[in-house]
């Protein structure tokens, strides 16, 4: 019996042990305010802006804020979770409280802005009350993400306008936030949401990597992700997973839609210039899709995380990865404070990326909503945006992380005595030569099919596809023509069928028709992919 009471004594010893050994905890402050805010937004960024805030919160009400952070994973998931909080909470409003019936024309109604006069009494009618009513899902603001997923939740009446442009007119003018710039939006006209900084896109690279594989220099171009001495050392995101990709995949396009134009407009100076610009699309479409198809012929993989490419490319398991701004820039401070290595770096091809915003927005029936709405007027303050690129420990600046980021505000950059604090100082977004123009007619109502197209093209048939462009680096130069033209014949997926077939599935209420169309199209792919392989190798296609 001892022996039982000794053995239950140890172990409750050493259960107890480490909670008597630990250091006294600080005891956590009065908190007069609580803050809930959904976000992407990594660890970092995180730190920075509650510890930032609290600050500038307490000075002018002397009050203290905890903030409660609801971090969920990327963009997309933070869509679908709204998405299902906001359901669930209007149809208990509908059922419970109206006593209604609920059905499946109103699941999908009630957040639709496409409603037509036509639509049934009902829907019209859920459709008012749920953008007329205060309900909520519990959580103040969402912070971060791209301007497609805020634009969607503003379309559903998930986001409300936080009033920040009446409370601060001065800020959204030209010289400080413009509404659009180089054809990208910076803020939503009825204040729904607001950019609060900048984001291009690049690509981060390993110098020692890339010595080792006889690449010359550093990368400039997009062009340099299908170079072939890259097969295999390419690190790529799912465009379907990560808005900031697809983003990225979407500029790739765009610049070769732009490109095209310029030729057409020497190239054919008579003909009209919608004619030339309908023509430009069309052939810029596919030959952006042809340079993601050759990088997705030399990546190692597409991940479901678009921070894990950085991460791979600094420890040398990739040479190169494509990457939202900021991860490529933190990944190369990172390297360097933790080795002094110069091995890691990042660049954004000239003319190749538009900046677009990461928005953030107030969230319908926001339980705080005054202090939420003074968190976005923070972020917006020049005090706030200097956390974005300031250096840590200089006046103002972040207190532990460099964020690298670069801020919205274009008053920011006017500041020459600054230049000493900044994290980049030679960075100045608004005043670039040859600056990519965004179109969003050309692009930005294909977006999904476009990351759809990516992955029946790239992702699905990825084994086939890696192995056609093997043998294709391998065959002799008449062979490799054959086979590449094989490999790159794009019609199941150009611009008229992302329009049409693509999109009709995409936007069916029955998932099976994308389904379907998914598994067609990646048959089609392994098809040609594997004809690519036996022409490439002198076989029977």
């Amino acid at each position: 019996m001892w022996k039982r009471a000794l053995i239950v004594a140890v172990l409750a010893a050493t259960v107890a042990l480490p909670f008597v050994l630990r250091p006294p905890k600080a005891e956590r402050g009065r908190v007069d305010e609580t803050l809930v805010i959904i976000t992407p937004h990594n660890e970092a960024i995180r730190h920075e802006y509650a510890r930032g805030f609290r600050h500038w919160y307490r000075e002018r009400t002397g009050k203290n804020v905890f903030i409660d952070w609801r971090v969920i994973g990327g963009t997309s998931e933070i869509a679908r979770f709204l998405e299902g909080e906001y359901a669930t909470a209007f149809q208990n409003h509908w059922s419970r409280k109206l006593g209604r019936p609920w059905s499946l024309a109103l699941q999908s109604g009630f957040t639709s802005h496409r409603l037509g006069s036509d639509a049934p009494a009902e829907v019209l009618e859920a459709r008012r009350l749920f953008l007329e009513s205060n309900l909520g899902c519990g959580i103040d603001v969402f912070f971060g993400g791209g301007t497609f997923d805020f634009i969607r939740q503003a379309q559903a009446g998930r986001i409300v306008d936080s009033g920040v442009l009446r409370r601060h007119p001065e800020w959204f003018t030209d010289a400080v936030i413009p509404q659009t710039f180089a054809g990208e939006e910076y803020w939503d006209r009825d204040g729904r949401w607001i950019g609060t900084v900048l984001s291009a896109y690049g690509m981060v690279f390993n110098r020692e990597s890339l010595r080792r594989l006889g690449f010359p220099g550093e990368p400039t171009r997009w062009e340099d992700l299908a170079d072939p001495r890259l097969r295999g050392e390419v690190a790529l995101a799912d465009p379907t997973k990560s808005g900031s990709i697809a983003k990225a995949f979407e500029n790739i396009i765009q610049q070769q839609m732009q490109r095209r134009l310029h030729e057409l407009e020497r190239e054919k100076p008579s003909v009209s210039a919608a004619e030339r610009e309908g023509e430009a699309v069309t052939e810029g479409w596919k030959a952006g899709l042809r340079l993601i198809q050759l990088a997705g012929a030399n990546a190692r993989y597409f991940t479901d995380t678009s921070q894990k490419p950085p991460i791979d490319v600094a420890t040398g398991n990739c040479a190169i990865g494509l990457c939202i701004d900021f991860y490529g820039r933190q990944q190369e401070e990172a390297v360097r404070r933790r080795d002094g290595s110069d091995r890691v770096g990042y660049v954004s091809p000239v003319g190749g990326t538009v900046s677009s915003v990461d928005p953030i927005a107030l969230l319908r029936g926001a339980p705080n909503r005054p202090v939420a709405e003074a968190f976005i007027d923070y972020v917006l303050s020049i005090e706030g945006q200097k956390l974005w690129n300031f250096r840590v420990g200089a006046p103002g600046g972040p207190e532990r992380f460099a964020l690298r980021r670069l801020p919205v505000r274009r008053d920011f950059y006017g500041h020459s005595e600054w230049k000493a604090v900044r994290s980049d100082p030679d960075d100045r977004p608004f005043e670039s030569n040859d600056p990519l123009v965004y179109r969003a007619a050309w692009t930005g109502g294909l977006f999904r099919e476009m990351a759809f197209i990516i992955r029946v093209m790239c992702l699905d048939p990825h084994t086939e596809l890696t192995r056609a462009w093997t043998a294709i680096l391998a065959a002799p130069p008449e062979r490799r023509a054959a086979a590449l033209a094989v490999l790159q014949d794009l019609e199941p997926v150009a611009y008229a069928e992302a329009g049409g077939t693509i999109r009709r599935a995409l936007q069916s209420r029955n998932k099976v028709d994308e389904v379907q169309l998914g598994s067609r199209l990646g048959r089609e792919f392994r098809a040609r992919y594997e004809r690519a392989e036996r022409i490439a190798r002198g076989e029977s296609p």
